[in-house]
């Protein structure tokens, strides 16, 4: 008898795991992943510029262990900050959407 081999999306698997949206426990998890994508990008957009964290850190004022930080999500970055890297570090501009 073979086995079943049952394949779960992404969003059923969170569904499955931490529960459907607005439970608090995928709230966390989604809170978590939006500060993770946020360091994620600012590292994508560093490397295309051909910038070392210690090159945008100095460009912005800041420490290149604080770049780190984000980057890694080891530290939450507030949106003036965002916004200092993303236009004066990076030469970008930040735009924000939110969902209803």
């Amino acid at each position: 008898m073979k086995a079943k081999n049952s394949v779960l999306t992404l969003d059923q698997f969170k569904d499955k795991n931490y529960g459907i949206p607005g439970t608090a426990k995928r709230d966390a998890l989604e809170a978590g992943y939006e500060n993770f994508k946020i360091g994620a990008l600012i590292h994508e957009a560093r490397l295309m510029k051909g910038l070392t964290q210690e090159e945008l850190a100095e460009k912005v004022g800041m420490t290149k262990s604080y770049i780190s930080k984000i980057e890694n999500n080891i530290k939450e970055v507030r949106l003036s900050t965002l916004q200092k890297i993303v236009e004066l570090g990076l030469g970008g501009h930040l735009q924000l959407n939110i969902k209803l």
